[in-house]
């Protein structure tokens, strides 16, 4: 199964590291989505499927905490997990964030194997139940022959 993630950063820059350590760190990729900021994010969830959202937090317009207010206030896209890669350290932030429901903190700089296990972690705690139901339809679909 493949995973279609969001990348949300001011920095197109930032946007291109974190595409290309997802990349590598072998979790499978349907399609990346990118957006400059919470504004745009939104935008593009109401127009793609996405699995996962990696989001930096501190942006204009709409930074990541208010990306995150606006997601938890809507009952289908509070399913998303969203994983904040910031450089923003504070223990109030990632206190408010974890009450907003944050899947994941990851702080900039960070190591690619850093990105690589807490995606793993998110998504399999996120997405356990679709596997469950693959290997279900696997197991009929080997019974019909």
């Amino acid at each position: 199964m493949a995973f279609n993630i969001l990348v949300a950063d001011d920095s197109e820059t930032m946007r291109a590291v974190i595409k290309r350590t997802v990349g590598m760190s072998g979790v499978p990729v349907g399609e990346f989505h990118e957006a400059a900021n919470g504004k745009e994010a939104l935008a593009v969830l109401a127009q793609n499927w996405i699995d996962v959202i990696l989001s930096d937090i501190n942006m204009p317009e709409m930074g990541g905490m208010e990306l995150l207010r606006k997601i938890s206030e809507d009952e289908e896209l509070k399913k998303i997990p969203l994983i904040f890669i910031s450089t923003e350290a504070s223990e109030a932030r990632q206190e408010e964030a974890r009450k907003l429901g944050v899947a994941g903190y990851v702080k900039k700089p960070f190591q690619p194997e850093t990105i690589k296990t807490v995606l793993y972690e998110v998504l399999e705690k996120a997405y356990a139940h679709r596997r469950k139901e693959n290997q279900e339809e696997e197991a009929g679909a080997d019974g019909d022959f």
